[in-house]
């Protein structure tokens, strides 16, 4: 081992990058697309030495800035927004689940990642997969290969999407539902909208916490039909306090007053939590996945966000 490698897996070197790293992510000059960037390839290069707490940290930070992003809302807008979107998101949660249940039957991968595949592309990622995980008694490497595979299409989406986007010259509401829709995770989805725009940001939240409720009959869907156990299902309380924050932020002049400071803490915070994201993604893992669930999760998203888009733009 050379003298540069050494420094690389040194420990205090990797607490000194990150530390930079997320100081740089508290300004307002980096964006969500290089905020999950530069995660990435800070851990491809330089080990996360607090992974862990990594973890711990993107879970409640991403939940308060959902939450806090709540404060900008109207509560009537939102109630528009949800009822739009409602057919659409039945209609892309039932045809994705189906799909991927049967095709990755067809294509003979195991029936436990597919079924994660398919959970996390047609709710809400990662907490689609944490959801369903233990009700189907998934073991770590199940769980492993269905996080790794719906996260390497969350970073791809939030650099492609808005992009695209723009080519098909959508407007801020068309994004907004788009995104909701056809990107798995919450984080990617908020981060891909925000750059588009501020009322697709509105929109995509909105709609996107409406289809994360989902979890909950699609938990009781694999606890009656895989037999599961009801003790397992995670409901996602803090959609709650997202709709308080709408309720709060419309009626009440003195939080009107706070809301935009609010709001723009919350994304500084979303801006970090896709950061982190990136920095615990370790893309050799899908070396040892094999070609068949990957080709599953980029055939469902494919579908989803084809699908959704032609309905959309029509």
């Amino acid at each position: 081992m050379n003298y540069a490698d050494r420094i690389i897996e040194n420990r205090y070197f990797s607490y000194i990058i990150y530390g930079l790293l997320i100081i740089v992510c508290l300004t307002t000059r980096v964006n969500a697309p290089l905020a999950l960037l530069l995660g990435l390839v800070i851990a491809q290069l330089v080990k996360n030495p607090l992974e862990e707490l990594s973890q711990k940290i993107i879970q409640v930070l991403l939940k308060c800035a959902v939450v806090g992003l709540g404060f900008g809302m109207n509560l009537q807008n939102a109630l528009e927004v949800g009822k739009q979107g409602f057919n659409l998101t039945i209609f892309s949660i039932t045809s994705t689940l189906f799909l991927g249940i049967v095709a990755g039957k067809y294509l003979e991968i195991d029936k436990k990642i597919s079924q994660l595949i398919a959970s996390g592309t047609a709710i809400c990622g990662g907490s689609a997969i944490a959801t369903i995980s233990p009700i189907i008694r998934a073991n770590p490497k199940q769980i492993s290969v269905g996080l790794g595979i719906v996260f390497m299409l969350n970073s791809i989406a939030l650099f492609v999407f808005p992009a695209l986007g723009h080519l098909f010259q959508m407007t801020q509401h068309q994004f907004g539902m788009w995104c909701a829709i056809a990107i798995h995770d919450t984080s990617s989805v908020i981060g891909a909208a925000n750059v588009y725009g501020n009322e697709a940001l509105q929109v995509a939240t909105t709609v996107k916490l409406a289809r994360a409720l989902w979890i909950i009959p699609v938990s009781i869907f694999f606890v009656l039909f895989s037999k599961g156990s009801s003790r397992s299902i995670n409901i996602p309380y803090f959609i709650l306090f997202f709709i308080l924050a709408i309720v709060a932020s419309t009626y009440l002049n003195p939080v009107q007053v706070a809301a935009p400071y609010i709001v723009s803490a919350s994304k500084i915070s979303l801006t970090l939590v896709l950061f982190l994201i990136g920095s615990t993604l370790n893309f050799k893992l899908l070396k040892d996945v094999g070609m068949k669930p990957i080709l599953l999760g980029i055939g469902l998203w494919i579908f989803i966000a084809m699908s959704s888009l032609l309905v959309i733009m029509n």
